[in-house]
């Protein structure tokens, strides 16, 4: 469906701040849609704070933040003008809640506007942010956030989004909104709620804000048909298994193969000519990070593609430069490698591991971690009782989990996929032990071939050369 209204290509919302607002901004300005990761970024603000705020993006930023005391508090708390010159532990900053505290609903919300801001600043593109259904304790804030700053598009997947136009809607239009949060063994006739009022939050700063497209990231033509019933769904993100990051279980029972991944078959390919009868824009994702393959998407009938692995690596995405150097010398030498592990995540979804050396990626290192759980956004919550619940992650200490309620089985193999991120984007915690937490490295399976983007003896890529190699052959009139 050509919609000269809408860009061909979508960047992935990738990791914790892989998908920063630095690659956002380069693909928007491109005339594509770039996308920030809001995944952890009240973490991402905190210590990119605690860090100095090296060249002053932040602080340029948080000047056009409607509510001027709110930045006032943030940095009072964790702005350190010299930044920390030798590797220390980071200041914590509170984990998500049922209700949560002033202190935390400030960080969520400035953090949120500050990287879209940062993503639209000097341009007329469009932006979107990418947030996970399965992180819920943060969205309201998050979403109201990034709408402050003017947010384009909103694209969530790992889970079923279904409540997020109607939460669109009512802070778009400065009325309370609340979602449905899961809780483990939960009466169903005594829900929980998560509940975020922006007249409480703004005061006298209150405004009518812009209400952004709703792109659901969906597997099958049964989701699409459910949401298509919707109002307020603008399109989908039509996402395959090899993905990078999280990704849907196989349809029917989990089987492994001999290498102990997940086994995807007919059943997991979505149906597009079906989806395509929904009249709706969608864009394919998975393994489309080749001209050939945008040709394809778009004679399916899909508006373009979502590529996000060819950005992760490119000059301008959040990675550290270390691990950038490492995966792109890796694809170089044919030796790039991704693991789809169907229980690494606490969250229970197969999530991609690409084989790096010195990352958690290798069992001896995962072993040697102590587990501790001081990040918080994978956890589960359960109920305690009628008015109150608990949290709980399968990556947590063992001991911890079992004495709040979860099987013991749960935890094998978890990882701590929040500390790891954060690690893998230089932003990583020294814990109390004096360890310094390591990365974990998640892409799609295109990993492999990332260094085709380079340049004859170059050793780094740019995001605009990913958008020339992606559309070069799609005929000028429909780019």
């Amino acid at each position: 469906m050509h919609r000269p209204d809408l860009p061909i290509i979508i960047q992935g919302g990738m990791g914790v701040a892989v998908s920063d607002w630095r690659l956002a901004r380069s693909v928007s300005r491109l005339g594509q849609m770039g996308v920030v990761s809001g995944t952890a970024l009240d973490v991402v603000l905190v210590r990119r704070l605690q860090n100095g705020d090296v060249g002053g993006h932040i602080r340029r930023a948080a000047a056009h933040f409607p509510i001027p005391d709110v930045v006032k508090r943030v940095f009072a708390r964790y702005f350190k003008p010299s930044g920390d010159t030798i590797k220390k532990r980071f200041k914590s900053h509170p984990m998500g809640r049922l209700k949560p505290s002033r202190n935390l609903l400030d960080l969520q919300v400035l953090a949120n506007f500050v990287e879209v801001f940062l993503a639209k600043e000097g341009h007329d593109g469009m932006v979107g942010i990418n947030l996970l259904t399965k992180i819920q304790a943060p969205t309201l804030p998050s979403l109201y956030g990034a709408m402050l700053a003017g947010v384009d598009a909103v694209l969530m997947g790992a889970g079923i989004p279904r409540e997020i136009p109607k939460v669109l809607d009512k802070l778009a239009d400065g009325l309370p909104a609340e979602l449905k949060l899961d809780v483990k063994d939960a009466e169903k006739d005594k829900p929980f709620w998560l509940r975020f009022d922006p007249a409480e939050f703004c005061g006298d700063n209150l405004t009518k804000l812009k209400r952004p497209k709703f792109f659901p990231i969906i597997s099958s033509a049964v989701l699409a048909k459910m949401f298509a019933r919707d109002e307020g769904v603008d399109g989908f993100i039509v996402e395959g298994p090899t993905a990078g990051g999280h990704n849907a279980p196989p349809r029917g029972k989990l089987q492994l193969d001999d290498n102990g991944e997940p086994i995807y078959g007919e059943r997991d390919d979505a149906d597009l000519a079906a989806i395509a009868e929904f009249g709706l824009p969608f864009w394919l994702a998975g393994s489309y990070g080749e001209p050939e393959r945008v040709v394809d998407a778009l004679e399916a009938g899909a508006t373009g593609v979502q590529v996000g692995t060819a950005f992760a690596y490119a000059e301008e995405s959040g990675f550290s430069p270390e691990v950038k150097a490492r995966v792109i010398a890796q694809s170089k030498a044919g030796s790039a490698a991704v693991f789809t592990d169907p229980v690494a995540s606490p969250t229970g979804f197969p999530f991609k591991v690409v084989s790096v050396p010195d990352t958690m990626s290798e069992q001896n290192l995962y072993e040697k971690r102590e587990r501790v759980c001081d990040l918080g956004y994978l956890r589960t919550a359960y109920r305690i009782d009628d008015e109150t619940v608990g949290w709980r992650c399968a990556s947590e200490p063992v001991r911890d989990y079992v004495r709040k309620g979860g099987d013991e089985t749960e935890t094998i193999g978890r990882k701590c996929v929040c500390n790891a991120l954060m690690a893998s984007i230089d932003l990583g915690q020294v814990q109390k032990s004096g360890d310094e937490e390591l990365p974990l490295v998640t892409s799609g399976d295109d990993v492999a071939n990332v260094a085709r983007f380079l340049k004859p003896g170059a050793e780094t890529y740019s995001a605009a050369d990913v958008v020339e190699y992606l559309l070069r052959d799609v005929p000028a009139a429909r780019r």
